[in-house]
């Protein structure tokens, strides 16, 4: 087994600090691996140190990853800026990820925490509302899926 796949298996083990010491050893030895500093990047994540997470999420997006790993990485980003304050950051981050994966409703979710962080009630709001209508199974609000829809983007109207 590689040193990779023995760190991912560390982290589904719940071998979190293993993980991420193998993680941290072979980024250094190939900082420029995207995969590496994605995976390193994470590592953090779940250990619950967030801000040494994000020099190597921006890093594994810098040099390019695949698609599933970008959104990945995005999501992981843009929701760490968010939890350190960096609403800002977190906002700019969610909106170059929708722009790319337009149709990703977790990336929008994430997304709309940010917008409340910054106040941007109204549209963080629309775009749950329209999330919820979009992808729900629950019957009671599938009774009334017109009609969440349709105010999703009409909160504050009164008629």
């Amino acid at each position: 087994m590689n040193n990779v796949k023995r760190a991912l298996q560390y982290r589904d083990e719940g071998k979190l600090q293993e993980s991420n010491e193998l993680l941290l050893k072979l980024v250094v030895n190939d900082p420029n691996n995207a995969e590496l500093n994605y995976q390193c990047a994470w590592s953090f994540d779940v250990l619950g140190e967030e801000a040494k997470a994000v020099p190597y999420y921006e890093k594994a997006l810098e040099i390019g990853l695949n698609d599933s790993d970008t959104l990945g990485a995005t999501i992981g980003l843009g929701s760490t800026y968010r939890t350190l304050g960096q609403y800002k950051k977190s906002k700019l981050v969610f909106e170059k990820g929708i722009d790319r994966f337009p149709h990703n409703n977790a990336l929008k979710t994430f997304y709309s925490m940010t917008l409340y962080n910054l106040g941007e009630n109204k549209k963080a709001m629309e775009i749950l509302l329209t999330c919820i209508v979009e992808t729900t199974n629950d019957t009671d609000i599938a009774l009334y899926k017109r009609a969440i829809g349709f105010y999703a983007d009409k909160l504050d109207k009164t008629w």
